[in-house]
């Protein structure tokens, strides 16, 4: 079998292609669905490295579904998960975990997600990527795209979250989040991968200013609002802040998204600091792991593998987004 991560999709142009999930299943609160929401019923499976699988967890936590919803976490450096690739693995034991915050599989007792793809189709050969969400009853993955995850968690579990007001996607702002998450995916979000998977200069410059295009966009959006759609945090706020906590850390330096630091951006600096300061997201942030994660599993971009020290962030300082936007 070919195994294959997303650093191999790259075009003959040398530009990265992300392919699409295949596991595209929903959770739905009806009589009739294959998949009802239940407590105890679903796993989650992530990286705290992978903003995408985050972003899964950042609702989660913030919906109050942690008792009802548990998760999994990977190790954070890829190792080997066939006899030609490395991917996501876990530990096999307390024991045996490598990086604190990563943890063994006590559901399907798997140490590789390639294992648990495989057991949910042994003709599985795609992509082997994080996050899965996978059904204990029917011993099967429900769905591996976090966008539809995210959506799942804000409103079919919400007869069993702790925080069922909790809404980020309301009714009203659906249309604008659905426009600016549009907006960021290929430019911010996917753009720096954009960049750091690129195989020739013209695709990399190509990302390159699309991404800062983008981000200068970003800054004038947030000067004249607290959070991208006015007063109230929503997930095209998550999804924005899944990126840029990891871009001073990672991006800039191992993607070569360098013409600016997010600390170099007024609004956007405190913006993620405002972020990061609200309650529940703290906890799922684990930098550990995020650096670890990516200069530790990309041989072609960083061969020795070796982790920088810097830079020193510290996301806790104040800032003046609540002056500035009184509500």
């Amino acid at each position: 079998m070919s195994v294959k991560t997303s650093i191999d999709e790259v075009s003959d142009k040398g530009e990265f292609k992300r392919t699409a999930s295949v596991f595209r299943d929903w959770i739905k609160n009806k009589e009739d669905a294959k998949f009802k929401p239940e407590a105890g019923r679903y796993v989650l499976y992530i990286s705290y490295a992978c903003p995408w699988a985050c972003r899964c967890n950042t609702v989660r936590v913030l919906k109050g579904l942690e008792n009802v919803i548990d998760f999994v976490v990977v190790e954070p450096i890829w190792d080997t998960i066939s006899e030609t690739a490395k991917g996501w693995v876990l530990p096999a034991s307390e024991e045996l975990v490598k990086v604190p915050g990563s943890t063994p599989d006590k559901y399907n007792g798997v140490t590789s997600i390639r294992e648990l793809y495989l057991k949910a189709n042994p003709e599985y050969s795609g992509k082997f990527t994080v996050p899965v969400l996978w059904d204990l009853h029917n011993q099967t993955i429900v769905n591996n795209e976090s966008a539809e995850i995210i959506r799942m968690f804000n409103k079919e579990f919400d007869a069993f979250a702790l925080h069922p007001e909790v809404d980020f996607v309301p009714a009203h702002l659906e249309a604008e989040i659905d426009r600016l998450n549009e907006w960021m995916y290929n430019s911010i979000n996917n753009g720096v991968y954009r960049c750091g998977f690129a195989r020739s200069q013209e695709a990399y410059e190509n990302a390159f200013n699309e991404l800062f295009k983008a981000l200068d966009e970003a800054e004038e959006l947030l000067s004249q609002k607290r959070f991208l759609t006015g007063n109230q945090f929503t997930e095209a706020d998550l999804r924005l802040f899944c990126t840029l906590i990891r871009f001073d850390a990672v991006y800039v330096g191992h993607f070569k998204c360098n013409r600016n630091r997010i600390e170099d951006f007024h609004h956007l600096s405190n913006w993620l600091r405002d972020v990061y300061q609200l309650e529940g997201i703290k906890k799922t942030v684990e930098m550990t792991h995020i650096k670890k994660h990516y200069h530790g599993s990309h041989p072609t971009i960083n061969p020795f593998g070796i982790v920088p020290v810097g830079p020193i962030l510290d996301f806790d300082r104040p800032h003046d987004r609540l002056s500035l936007f009184p509500n």
